[in-house]
């Protein structure tokens, strides 16, 4: 049995969905309960040690897609890790964390899994602290533990600066938003992709104890990106750039970003992830750009209701 906590958000429900489609007995857990592609839906607090270790009992994984909002960052993920780690442990699951890369800091060059952890904002700092947290436990062998680590995400249900700044904004028919430097390159990471590698890295005991890049797409630009979501939407739009020295008058006016703009760095650097270590070991095809691109579309206007305006006035 699969427990995935978080299942409703876009990491988790992609989870879900890779894990039914394999035929996996899948519990999707949330504080709302709701059923996500086909698996049962149970309604929990993932801060509550006792009701997961109760939820997650005879689990084979535990998936940790948990994504408070920003602002409950800082109290409520350290108890979410602290009760999914000793769920896990409790139920002799693999708890497989689903991890970004703000920890890294400021690169040179391709970020690595050895790639030092010299993070220079205070969510960098946390999320380093959340990965040792986790990992911690598996070095005291009291659960099994796999972190896999994507770029920028986006994909259907993705809250991150290529989703409603970009996606929501030009199916909406607005100008798109690009935090950052248009012109450097990134390998932005597809949720499928993302929730496939996290799957696979679970599944091998080899692969326990280690952090994993996910693989993407080969290096492109935001413009490059962008100029891909334009042509298949059918209207390509100049896109509003957004600096560091643009986005501090915007934190009056969106939480978002008052909490993000300190990440704003990572898209002023080349904003690359280097996945060669999961490559050498899986057989593994990342999803191009335009198949992606075109699903994510297809996402954004099946759930018109979802789509916001984004950071800025058209």
């Amino acid at each position: 049995m699969h427990v995935v906590v978080g299942a409703t958000g876009g990491a988790g429900a992609a989870v879900v969905e890779e894990l039914v489609a394999r035929g996996e007995k899948v519990l999707a857990v949330s504080r709302g309960g709701g059923a996500v592609a086909g698996a049962e839906g149970v309604a929990a607090d993932a801060s509550d040690q006792a009701r997961m270790r109760e939820v997650c009992a005879g689990a084979s994984v535990v998936y940790n897609c948990v994504n408070p909002p920003f602002g409950q960052w800082m109290r409520v993920f350290p108890e979410v890790v602290r009760a999914l780690s000793a769920a896990a442990g409790a139920a002799g699951a693999v708890l497989a964390f689903a991890d970004d890369t703000w920890m890294y800091g400021r690169v040179d060059g391709p970020m690595r899994e050895d790639t030092a952890v010299r993070p220079v904002t205070d969510f960098g700092v946390f999320r380093a602290w959340l990965a040792e947290l986790t990992m911690a436990g598996h070095h005291r062998g009291e659960v099994r533990v796999v972190i896999a680590r994507g770029g920028e995400l986006y994909g259907p249900r993705v809250e991150s600066v290529l989703g409603q700044n970009l996606f929501g904004r030009v199916v909406a028919g607005r100008r798109p938003v690009w935090l950052g430097d248009p012109e450097l390159p990134i390998t932005p990471t597809f949720i499928g992709d993302f929730a496939r590698a996290l799957v696979t890295v679970a599944a091998d005991p080899a692969a326990h104890g280690e952090i994993w890049h996910v693989p993407n797409d080969v290096p492109t630009t935001g413009r490059e990106f962008m100029g891909v979501l334009g042509a298949q939407v059918g209207k390509a739009a100049k896109p509003v750039t957004i600096s560091s020295s643009r986005v501090w008058p915007l934190k009056a006016v969106s939480a978002v970003v008052r909490q993000g703009a300190s990440l704003l760095y990572q898209f002023e650097q080349p904003f690359v992830v280097d996945s060669g270590k999961f490559r050498s070991r899986y057989d593994f095809e990342p999803t191009r750009y335009d198949d992606g691109i075109a699903r994510t579309i297809a996402w954004y206007r099946a759930n018109p209701h979802l789509v916001r305006a984004g950071l800025v006035p058209r």
